[in-house]
């Protein structure tokens, strides 16, 4: 595997697997423990969680848990492709409210590790895409939080999408300096 920080300060990273193959086709390890650690990262990943989106431009975010839930998160397209989004939510780091993006697809293997105090949220660019989250913590309702897609204040630029589908939750979350950020 091979790691590449982001632009964000922490631990925000790229993984690129580096696969093995032969006539039968290819194998790749998308998790080590120690090849984690060496990176400083927590690859104690407690749960697994799915995300099945039919649509282009189905979108969802942004999304993270508060303290005593607060979670790591390791992330990836199975199938599909998807425009990934992690936002700097610590009031104290030089980045904060910055934003980073990569495309993330089957095709492309890639995953990005999400640290504690980061928002996260994706778009979907093809139809029938899967997203796999690995989470350091389980999740917890009552530690939830988000803040609106489009914040300006953020400004993230996401990808035109002629029919962009939305959840009600996600649409109903208020600005990012509407917020109390207890727990990041």
């Amino acid at each position: 595997m091979m790691f590449t920080k982001t632009p964000l300060q922490g631990n925000a990273s790229l993984i690129d697997i580096e696969p093995y193959e032969d006539f039968r086709g290819k194998f790749a390890r998308t998790v080590c423990y120690d090849d984690f650690a060496l990176n400083g990262l927590n690859a104690n990943f407690v749960q697994q969680s799915i995300s099945f989106n039919p649509k282009v431009g189905t979108l969802r975010g942004m999304h993270w848990q508060v303290e005593p839930f607060a979670e790591e998160k390791l992330v990836r397209a199975t199938r599909g492709s998807i425009f990934d989004v992690i936002v700097d939510i610590r009031p104290a780091s030089s980045t904060f409210k910055k934003w980073f993006s990569v495309e993330l697809s089957a095709d492309n293997r890639r995953q990005i590790y999400i640290p504690k105090g980061f928002a996260h949220g994706f778009q979907t660019l093809l139809p029938d895409t899967e997203v796999l989250y690995e989470m350091t913590t389980r999740h917890e309702l009552k530690s939830s939080m988000g803040f609106l897609w489009n914040d300006p204040s953020i400004n993230i630029l996401w990808p035109v999408a002629e029919d962009r589908l939305i959840g009600i939750r996600d649409s109903s979350y208020p600005d990012f300096n509407d917020l109390t950020l207890n727990g990041v």
